[in-house]
């Protein structure tokens, strides 16, 4: 090899040298990467100046860099696929809860002829508790329920009873002090769909409900 090859290959190895620490780094492409870093870690060590030679601390240096971001690619891995198995794991459990009744958090009921059961909690004993029923055109329905006790305070809603047409209401709980109280329903779930998101059962009373709304399930006593 002539000197002139020589003085190239080592001038062209520390230009690429120079580039590597400021070059965006493609984590699909680093095995590629770490390869072509040897292959040229080796070239230049072969054709290094023996009178000149290269500080070998920079090329530890780079490949110690080089393997701590192929760790982060392996962890960003071993993360991807616990996150498909957590959404495959999901999906099994909502698919195994059709047929169940369960329990879930709601703002909304979907009315037929069937009556609608759920419940709220108190914190604290309230000597006046209501329902509030709104339909999609703004008309207000007030179930009142009297005094509670603190703990889980049981409702029903009977469209029959209340002369409620079929249809979207929204759903709302008070206490004395007219704070808003976290609403749930119980029903039984006719099936579910699979979305971007997550499982999305359709609950009898409910309607379409994230899988992360359910609160309880299971057989109850």
């Amino acid at each position: 090899m002539s000197v002139d090859s020589i003085n190239y290959s080592r001038s062209s190895a520390l230009t690429n040298e120079n580039a590597l620490p400021s070059a965006a780094v493609d984590l699909s492409e680093l095995g590629v990467m770490e390869n072509n870093f040897i292959s040229l870690m080796v070239a230049q060590i072969q054709n290094q100046d023996p009178t000149n030679p290269v500080d070998s601390s920079q090329f530890l240096q780079q490949y110690a860099s080089m393997s701590q971001v192929k760790s982060m690619e392996n962890m960003a891995t071993l993360q991807q696929s616990s996150l498909v198995l957590a959404d495959n794991l999901q999906t099994l459990t909502a698919a195994g809860l059709v047929g169940q009744e369960v329990s879930v958090n709601v703002e909304s009921l979907e009315l037929n002829d069937q009556p609608v059961n759920g419940q709220f909690t108190l914190d604290n004993y309230s000597g006046k508790t209501s329902l509030l029923l709104t339909d999609s055109n703004g008309t207000e329905t007030v179930i009142q329920l009297g005094e509670q006790a603190a703990g889980k305070v049981a409702y029903t809603v009977d469209p029959v009873a209340l002369g409620l047409k079929p249809g979207q209401y929204s759903i709302q709980a008070f206490n004395a002090d007219d704070q808003r109280l976290t609403v749930e329903v119980n029903g039984l779930v006719k099936d579910v769909r699979v979305s971007n998101t997550g499982p999305v059962l359709n609950i009898a009373g409910a309607g379409s409900v994230p899988f992360y709304n359910i609160v309880e399930f299971g057989q109850r006593s």
